[in-house]
């Protein structure tokens, strides 16, 4: 079935939650290569300032390196995956350190270097970039699922990524924090993403009587609604 274009009535009393690499930035080769740039802030400013507070964007970067790329201080968001929050009032939580994710970052370190891959090390996962070498994707798979179950760990699929990853929070698990709290508790939740990791997300609005909206090619998905890329993505909101 087609997914039909969202109507911009979905962000008015909207709470607004925004996947980031693939929704609001175009990919790149490597995680660092991606362009944060100035008018994508003021972007955001001007809805953050519009739905009064009711905005927040929910990545699986880690929250530290999503702070720094989006240099929003006062911007809510989430991230890797959900295991890291920043909350409208500033507060942080997290899930709890593990040491099966240190000893799997050294595992996904050697078998990155023998593959020539793109490690993005995280404070609760690691991830292993293949978008460069897309034909490694089934020895990624393999060397994932023996770490995960050697470490107690949960794998991740993402867009040319697999994250071995600490089980617990996901993005509709941290949307639905969001949404217990001022201000989003004042609005109706809305989740724009374009990956698998954004399925909890979506899952999650449409059960608290909200919207998703899938970016991106069509593909089987919990999403109502669907843009077909992130210039897409920006015109719709900016409009």
């Amino acid at each position: 079935m087609t997914l039909p274009f969202p109507p911009p009535e979905l962000l008015y009393e909207a709470s607004l939650f925004l996947d980031l690499d693939g929704t609001l930035v175009e990919f790149a080769d490597t995680p660092e290569a991606i362009d944060v740039c100035d008018r994508l802030r003021g972007l955001l400013k001007a809805l953050d300032e519009r739905l009064d507070g009711r905005i927040a964007v929910v990545s699986g970067r880690a929250l530290a390196d999503l702070a720094r790329r989006l240099d929003l201080p006062t911007l809510p968001m989430a991230g890797s995956h959900g295991a890291e929050r920043r909350t409208a009032d500033g507060r942080t939580d997290s899930s709890a350190a593990s040491e099966a994710v240190l000893a799997a970052t050294l595992e996904a370190n050697e078998f990155a270097l023998e593959q020539a891959l793109t490690v993005e090390a995280k404070p609760f996962g690691v991830a292993l970039h293949f978008r460069q070498r897309p034909e490694l994707e089934p020895a990624v798979d393999s060397f994932a699922a023996q770490v995960a179950e050697r470490h107690g760990l949960a794998v991740q699929k993402g867009s040319m990524v697999r994250e071995l990853r600490l089980p617990g929070r996901t993005k509709g698990d941290v949307v639905r924090l969001f949404m217990d709290e001022p201000p989003f508790d004042r609005g109706r939740p809305l989740m724009l993403g374009d990956d698998i990791t954004d399925e909890d997300a979506f899952a999650a609005v449409n059960a608290l009587g909200g919207a998703s909206v899938l970016v991106g090619p069509e593909r089987p998905t919990a999403a109502r609604y669907r843009l077909p890329d992130v210039t897409a993505v920006r015109e719709w909101l900016a409009a």
